[in-house]
């Protein structure tokens, strides 16, 4: 590429990386020193570009974030309009460097019915002016280092972020990258000018006039877009007046709010078949201003940072209520579906130290308390641990890891194989009472325990959400103790029956029916493997699987290895020393593949994707909001969904109320969600919450378990006084 300057170091470097791109020894982004590597999703490619090979001391340059969209894809402009948020930069830059401020395109209207975004398609430059400081030295190196985060935008929203870096050599004169410089220089044409005139913002009736008295003439197709997301409707029509007063009427924010005396936006018009854009600044009309000034303490919908005020179900617990809460919800848990087969298996094991010792049932049945206090405790001051750390972290957290979630799966189908006698965990069976006992043991009784635990956490039972919420929030001792009368409450069970000599006298003397019993309890733990898997595909997409299917055939092989290999040291050392390296390679395999990916489910049928300010968008216009906050791996979430939400009922209902109904998907981690929970004092799905159809009305919760009467009801409630009417419509 040419260059303005002779050689230097960037001269030197580019034909370097020319003669080895023609070897065949480089990538051609090497050939791009301006250029930094790209950042690609399925909808945006990014990179960061500099007008400069080289840079000089106190020199003032252009970089600029360079996002291709695809088709269809939007990102947003410093006023997002009804619902989105804007670019963000934030820089590294050596001392004494400064960055300024994201020179903003003009953006356009994008429809997204019912709303109207203020954003950008297809290619967008958004250039930023740094400064490079009067003390660096030639010879030195002018590292940028930007992290950028935007929303992209279809039908669905997604976040996505990028870390982008360049480094630059100074030298005594700056080198320019002509070909980059050109680029950036037309993104910074482009920008919108200076209007030269000041328009003037009046009442008209109950929408507003913007009077523009130095438009230029044959100006056409015009739009104002505000900075202030609080001044005007944005998915209103704005018609123009032409003529010797010039002037476009816009609609009145519903939460409209002006707290200066002027305003500021841009306006964009075409003249003579050209796109413009102007820089526009009104006097406003002192009504105005003193009118919003008098409504200053009413709340205004702000999209990019709305909060809205639900009451938290947790926030106003008690320690002695929450403390009765999670006992509560710890012995409901035993009764959900991920942990009564585990809690079977330890019955299974009482029934036959039932006849032979009660000694040593009570006592398998403290060691089984033992290992849920403990699990519950590592769970207890990892959330506690990640919360000080300002992670947004709740129960179920460690199920939005897809490595985690495939070794449970993994731990399933070794539980599975072992049931069904593939092979045996501790012994040998040699008689059908034997064998069992011989599984069991202190160790058995602990990892019972244990294992409880953890196919519990994508459960949560009613009460529960409530007490894990006030938990949270709470310094570590009090969220320890709740976490504690969890755990006692999850336990009770078991150890109230391994107590209990008048249950046990209940259950059957050990026979073939144990051997039975235990074989067919192998099938559940096989489909639990099944949708852990199916979980993992959720969140990572097929690489999931494949790295699932891997694992899986890893432990199968391992645990064959170790049998074939008893005997002798030097067999049992080879079995060990190989059954580790493919442990080792299987572990490794499965956290390169199983990454999480973007999860656009949530827009499956009817049901559209969450987020607080679509939420109050659709309040604003008078809608009911139905919102589900749930997971892939959250049962309990799941089992709503068939008994109730999905019930042909319920859909009708909604359509009938015209009821929006909105997924939040926190199958994969997602700091606005867990936000939103935690407003709501909770720290794990499910979660349910009926919006009422009036801005800023407050949400009702429902409970945790759901039936279709329950939602229709509540449905009713949202819609209010229009829901009979709508009941009765055909």
């Amino acid at each position: 590429m040419m260059r303005q300057s002779g050689p230097g170091p960037g001269a030197a470097r580019r034909l370097l990386a020319v003669a080895l791109l023609a070897c065949g020894l480089a990538s051609p982004n090497l050939v791009s020193a301006a250029e930094s590597a790209p950042v690609i999703s399925q909808r945006v490619s990014a990179t960061l570009l500099s007008g400069r090979d080289s840079v000089a001391p106190g020199e003032r340059f252009h970089v600029a974030l360079v996002q291709k969209l695809a088709p269809h894809w939007h990102t947003y402009w410093l006023n997002p309009g009804d619902s989105g948020e804007p670019t963000q930069i934030h820089w590294t830059l050596p001392a004494g460097a400064k960055a300024g401020e994201i020179a903003w395109p003009a953006p356009r209207a994008i429809r997204v019915d019912p709303l109207v975004n203020f954003g950008f398609e297809g290619q967008v430059l958004l250039p930023v002016e740094i400064t490079v400081p009067a003390e660096a030295k030639p010879g030195e190196t002018f590292s940028l280092k930007a992290e950028a985060t935007w929303l992209v935008c279809e039908k669905i929203c997604i976040p996505e972020e990028g870390t982008f870096q360049l480094d630059l050599p100074v030298a005594a004169a700056g080198v320019t990258e002509v070909a980059a410089q050109q680029r950036i220089d037309a993104a910074l044409a482009a920008l919108p000018k200076p209007a030269g005139f000041r328009g003037r913002l009046a009442a008209d009736g109950d929408k507003l006039a913007l009077a523009l008295p130095g438009l230029p003439a044959g100006a056409a197709d015009l739009r104002f877009f505000p900075l202030s997301d609080t001044l005007i409707e944005h998915a209103a029509d704005q018609p123009a007046k032409a003529g010797d007063a010039p002037s476009l009427t816009l609609t009145r924010s519903s939460a409209f709010k002006l707290e200066q005396p002027e305003i500021s936006g841009v306006l964009t018009f075409q003249q003579d078949g050209a796109a413009r854009a102007l820089t526009l600044v009104a006097d406003a009309d002192p009504a105005l201003v003193s009118k919003a000034a008098d409504d200053a303490g009413s709340a205004a919908f702000r999209p990019a940072v709305v909060r809205i005020p639900v009451p938290a179900e947790g926030a106003d617990l008690t320690l002695v209520a929450a403390l009765a809460f999670a006992f509560a919800g710890g012995l409901i848990l035993n009764l959900m579906p991920c942990v009564l087969p585990v809690l079977f298996i330890k019955a299974l094991g009482f029934a036959q130290t039932a006849h032979r010792s009660r000694a040593e049932t009570r006592e398998q049945g403290l060691i089984f308390l033992c290992g849920v206090l403990l699990t519950f405790l590592v769970l207890a001051g990892a959330v506690i641990a990640l919360g000080s750390l300002g992670s947004s972290v709740g129960w179920g957290f460690q199920l939005q890891s897809p490595p985690l979630v495939i070794a449970l799966a993994v731990v399933m189908v070794l539980i599975g194989l072992s049931l069904i006698g593939a092979f045996e965990i501790g012994g040998s069976v040699v008689g059908v009472g034997d064998g069992l006992a011989s599984r069991g043991g202190r160790f058995g009784a602990f990892m019972t325990g244990v294992l409880a635990v953890i196919v519990a956490t994508p459960c949560t039972a009613p009460f529960m959400g409530a007490a894990m919420g006030y938990a949270v929030t709470q310094p570590p001792a009090i969220a320890l103790s709740v976490f504690m009368a969890l755990a006692v409450g999850f336990a009770l069970p078991v150890v109230a029956l391994s107590f209990a000599p008048g249950l046990l006298r209940l259950l059957p003397k050990p026979g073939r029916w144990m051997l039975v019993l235990k074989q067919a309890f192998a099938f559940p733990m096989f489909a639990t493997a099944i949708w852990l898997i199916w979980v993992a595909s959720v969140q990572t997409g097929p690489q999931g699987v494949l790295a699932a299917l891997v694992a899986v055939l890893a432990a199968g092989f391992i645990v064959w290895l170790v049998g074939v290999t008893r005997g002798s040291l030097s067999r049992r050392a080879f079995g060990t020393v190989l059954a580790v390296l493919v442990a080792l390679g299987a572990g490794w395999f499965t956290v390169e593949n199983a990454v999480p990916g973007a999860n656009t489910e949530a827009r499956a049928g009817d049901v559209q994707a969450w987020s607080p300010e679509r939420v109050a968008a659709l309040q604003a216009q008078g809608k009911p909001v139905f919102v589900n906050f749930t997971a892939a791996w959250c049962i309990t979430c799941l089992a709503n969904e068939r008994v109730a939400l999905s019930r042909q009922e319920v859909k009708d209902t909604f359509a009938k109320l015209g009821i929006t109904y909105l997924k939040a998907d926190w199958t994969n981690r997602d700091a606005r969600i867990a936000q939103a929970l935690a407003e709501q004092g909770r720290a794990g799905v499910p979660l349910y919450l009926f919006y009422p159809a009036r801005k800023d009305g407050q949400a009702e919760i429902l409970p945790q378990l759901l039936t279709p009467d329950m939602v229709i009801a509540a449905a009713e409630r949202a819609a209010g006084r229009n829901a009979k009417t709508a009941a009765n419509r055909p």
